[in-house]
């Protein structure tokens, strides 16, 4: 890979696990190589490791409209943000899944849709300073109309509001801010982009 260190090489590494709840922390100790040569010394790290996600922006291509959903984050609360975002359907990818798998399986759990189609869009660490979760992000096709009503497993404690938007709708909440994620941003922003091509390929 272009502008890597010499050596490319991570090495004495060990892991514990330093904290272990809903989620858990890894504790990780190791060397790595450095760009001018040689190897660094000892370095601690807390790593997030709440296993890998997948996400979905519901596209409706005859209707030129997409489908958020909104709940409560604890996470954006405790940031300091306002704790009810406008997202994508997502959630945590289980063994044996595929992230394909969790896409259809979320839709129906989150948002009552039935997805068609499925776009890949990209797959991105989320914060890789200090979390080793992905996330593998699609557009998938649903239809739109009837989309809406309060969704998700109350045993899971989800309480989620499902709404439709058109694309210019989905565009002013983006550039207020109420999408609030990373995983929102980048699948919608997507989509911005390639809207043409995607109704293109669908309708």
């Amino acid at each position: 890979m272009a502008d890597a260190p010499p050596d490319e090489k991570v090495v004495s590494v060990t892991r514990r696990v330093a904290f272990q709840g809903y989620f858990r922390i890894g504790e990780y100790r190791f060397r790595h190589s450095l760009f001018q040569g040689g190897v660094s010394g000892e370095i601690k790290r807390e790593v997030f490791e709440r296993g890998h996600a997948a996400a979905v922006l519901p596209y409706d291509p005859v209707l030129d409209r997409v489908v958020l959903v909104r709940q409560f984050r604890a996470g954006a609360y405790a940031a300091g943000r306002h704790p009810w975002l406008w997202e994508t359907v997502a959630g945590i990818i289980e063994e044996g899944e595929t992230a394909e798998d969790v896409v259809r399986r979320e839709a129906q759990e989150e948002a009552g849709l039935e997805l068609g189609a499925l776009l890949p869009v990209h797959t991105w660490l989320n914060s890789p300073g200090g979390a080793s979760e992905t996330t593998a992000g699609f557009c998938g096709r649903v239809d739109a109309r009837g989309a809406g009503g309060v969704h998700g497993l109350p045993d899971e404690g989800e309480d989620i509001l499902v709404r439709s938007f058109t694309l210019d709708e989905a565009k002013a909440l983006l550039a207020s801010g109420e999408v609030g994620s990373a995983t929102g941003i980048v699948i919608l922003q997507w989509l911005l982009l390639n809207r043409d091509f995607v109704r293109s390929s669908w309708t």
